[in-house]
């Protein structure tokens, strides 16, 4: 991401911070592009993150508003039963989607506000309607609700050893585990607040559209009406729309002219197709199913530069696979254009228990009669890119960012340490947690100086969080032979702890979320070499972790621009967190158990797919399995290990040329816009290695006309509603893929397909392209 908007002092570093605030530039322009207020300041020009936090959103507060009530709490629960539900369906989509926040926040305020205007006030109706629904309720329902629509990495390693180890875990522990991997992170993410939550810089950009729409649903009456007539005229049309291209007519989901022309021909497939999940890369598709073209981010929401480079990843994309598998690199022609599964020399799916023992570990003598497995080609190039880009973001931190990553740990200083045993009170629910302001009162960010009021969350509580989850988890790893020793368990904590540190506050300054999944199984392999059940749960409480820290980070921001009082924040969290671990054991099983032989499947159906369970178990086989025949030095796939090891140095130049030639200006000019560019860029050319690809023709064009169109031309329409419709497209798109799920897509009982025509072949590719077929 980059900016549109220079300004003189732009170049003119600030002595207080010397290169550190330098990188957040980045990110508070490119926010002036999707968020702007509503004020005689709305086309000005910000400056750092203290103008983003006090023009964006306000930061007054109105102490006297309580989110402590029952109605809080039913709709809390409500929301977070139909976010965690949904979050496990779309888990076994052939896409990645996540359930919308933004719809979320928008179902509370007009439940919330129904239950004002129709509920009594008298007798013990009042504690159902205590006072008028306000902005501090809404947002303790935004984060329970958002706590429990985030995929449980838990539920991962579960569907991992029901599919392909035959295990059936015992539902107590399944229950236990999920328990312990979710609140791991919290527990020790919630330690770093002082450095990855208070400040001014860690801005959180991408909450900042749902602080903005809040603002504006309780300040202007007047204004939300006309929102909210809009969010429903939309909701109530994609909704209706949505029966058409996910049931009764799929062909909508992608019509390629190139497939209807050449129905026979297979290269055609790779290059057009991309109706059904692993088909192909979808190239000049038309796709107008909504749940996919807004799957993983919507496209009115992504500011317009970092669109451009998504689209010039995704064009070096197409390149990079076509030049991979034509020229037949990894032997790719032997194996399927797009899959995640491993695979033996002859294409077919390779079977991990024929090399395994009776405790789940390689054996060398079933291994050398099997022999060695392989991945599709395509699989391998989104691994080398995304370690290359992760590994870039290490040395990018430690060479620019170090003072922040030096003050992340500065809790664990011996002064620190000998402070905190003096002030440790084990009575943690006495202790008020009330947070010193800093000394210099100009430094402080205003939104922490209004919430200085309220008792702090203590760090107690996060400790009591992170040590339970502990407990309960070394109980689980050994009840459910995980085969992870207890110190590779500590060590996965302490590989996630450090990697909060690095990456969380990346996620907090640029709003970039990197996926360190295959870094952390690289180093669970190596430590753990022959055990591919271990490396499950060692990602599981390192990896997982990192991402919970994150989320409960983001949540916490989320609470301070809304002024919602941290012990209220934490309770949701918590709440929302644990509610659904139960309806998520429920439905996954039974998903599995009616969905089986497809989520098996290289490529699945355009409705399920094992895809992501699938490159789970895959990389967990290769990496904690067979990581010293595969990735070591001169082994086939080398070159996914010394990714990392040339990431490392990418961004040495652009160091070294500002710090002997600092008026070139490349800590600005160099450092925080193209290497931004450069990380969307180089994370965009795995982009297309799995799931639905028909819809990114739609995605791009909807974010030009959203995000330049709209914008530029109607930038006072673009400013009220383009975020109201945007959220409004993803729930009437997520209530209907809930609704259909159940009653004729089987997530709990026999899928009724809709009798075959031609705008429903239920035989073949939805697109008309030729199927493929596997060994």
């Amino acid at each position: 991401m980059a900016s549109d908007h220079r300004d003189s002092k732009d170049v003119v570093q600030n002595e207080k911070e010397p290169s550190s605030s330098l990188d957040e530039k980045k990110a508070f322009k490119d926010d002036i592009e999707t968020v702007h207020a509503e004020s005689s300041t709305e086309f000005a020009v910000l400056e750092d993150e203290r103008d983003i936090a006090t023009h964006v959103i306000t930061v007054s507060d109105d102490e006297t508003l309580n989110p402590w009530t029952l109605r809080a709490f039913i709709l809390g629960l409500g929301l977070s039963a139909f976010g965690g539900v949904l979050a496990e369906i779309y888990y076994f989509k052939p896409q990645t989607v996540l359930v919308s926040t933004m719809f979320l926040a928008i179902i509370a305020f007009i439940v919330g506000k129904g239950m004002e205007t129709f509920i009594p006030t008298f007798g013990l109706f009042y504690y159902l309607n205590p006072h008028p629904f306000n902005k501090k309720e809404n947002a303790f329902v935004v984060i329970m609700a958002s706590a429990a629509a985030n995929s449980a990495l838990a539920t991962e390693v579960l569907a991992v050893q029901r599919l392909f180890y035959n295990i059936t875990p015992n539902p107590a522990a399944s229950i236990f585990l999920l328990f312990s991997s979710q609140l791991c992170g919290y527990g020790s993410g919630g330690l770093f607040r002082s450095v990855l939550l208070y400040p001014s810089k860690m801005l959180y950009p991408s909450v900042l559209p749902l602080v903005a729409m809040f603002d504006s649903l309780y300040k202007d009456t007047e204004g939300a009406s006309k929102k909210l007539r809009l969010f429903w005229i939309a909701f109530a049309g994609i909704f209706l729309w949505e029966i058409l291209p996910e049931w009764m007519f799929p062909l909508l989901t992608g019509f390629s002219i190139f497939c209807l022309a050449n129905p026979r021909s297979a290269d055609f497939t790779r290059i057009f197709g991309g109706s059904n999940g692993n088909e192909g890369l979808g190239v000049l598709s038309l796709c107008f199913d909504w749940q996919y073209i807004s799957g993983g981010l919507n496209p009115m929401v992504i500011p317009l530069k970092a669109q451009t480079s998504n689209f010039i990843g995704y064009i070096l994309c197409i390149i990079v696979f076509i030049a991979v598998y034509y020229n037949n690199i990894w032997n790719a022609k032997d194996f399927p254009f797009l899959s995640q599964d491993l695979f033996y020399a002859n294409g077919s799916v390779y079977d991990q228990l024929l090399i395994l023992n009776e405790n789940f570990e390689v054996d060398p003598t079933l291994l050398a009669q099997q022999g060695l497995p392989f991945y599709a080609s395509t699989w391998v190039v989104q691994l080398l890119t995304t370690n290359l880009g992760m590994a870039a973001t290490f040395t990018h931190l430690l060479l620019w960012n170090r003072d922040d990553l030096r003050g992340a740990w500065s809790w664990m200083t011996p002064s620190a340490l000998k402070r905190a045993w003096a002030n440790f009170n084990w009575k943690f629910w006495e202790d008020d947690g009330m947070r010193a302001a800093p000394k210099d009162e100009a430094d402080i960010d205003p939104h922490y100086r209004e919430m200085l009021k309220y008792p702090d969350a203590p760090n107690s509580w996060y400790w009591a969080t992170l040590i339970v989850s502990i407990i309960i988890a070394l109980v689980i790893i050994y009840k459910t032979d995980s085969t992870l020793p207890w110190w590779g368990f500590l060590i996965s904590l302490i590989l996630g702890t450090i990697s909060i540190v690095f990456f969380g506050s990346l996620y907090a300054i640029t709003g970039l979320q990197f996926i360190i999944q295959p870094f952390v199984q690289m180093i669970g392999g190596f430590i753990h070499p022959g055990k591919p059940v271990a490396n499950m749960f060692f990602v599981l409480f390192s990896y997982n972790s990192v991402t919970q820290a994150q989320l409960l980070l983001r949540d916490l921001k989320i609470a301070q621009y809304t002024k919602l009082p941290p012990r209220p924040a934490f309770t949701a969290q918590v709440v929302g967190t644990l509610f659904v671990t139960d309806l998520r054991t429920v439905l996954m099983n039974s998903i599995i158990d009616n969905q089986r032989p497809i989520l098996l499947s290289v490529e699945g159906t355009n409705i399920w797919s094992g895809q992501q369970p699938q490159q789970y178990n895959s990389q967990a086989v290769a990496w904690g399995g067979l990581s010293h025949q595969l990735f070591a030095i001169n082994q086939r796939y080398q070159w996914v290990a010394w990714a990392y090891v040339v990431g490392l140095f990418v961004p040495v130049p652009f160091w070294v040329a500002y710090r002997f030639w600092p008026k070139l200006r490349t800590d600005y000019l160099y450092t925080p816009v193209i290497w931004s560019v450069l990380f969307w860029i180089i994370n965009y050319i795995g982009w297309l290695c799995v799931g639905i690809n028909s819809s990114i023709f739609a995605y791009f064009s909807i974010a030009y006309l959203s995000q330049w169109w709209l914008r530029t031309r109607y930038p006072r329409w673009f400013t009220k509603y383009n975020y109201i419709l945007a959220a409004a497209l993803d729930g009437g798109t997520q209530v209907m893929v809930f609704i259909l799920s159940f009653a004729v897509q089987g997530a709990a009982g026999t899928s009724h397909l809709f009798p075959q025509w031609w705008g429903a072949n239920q035989n073949g590719n939805y697109d008309r392209c030729a199927v493929i077929p596997t060994s």
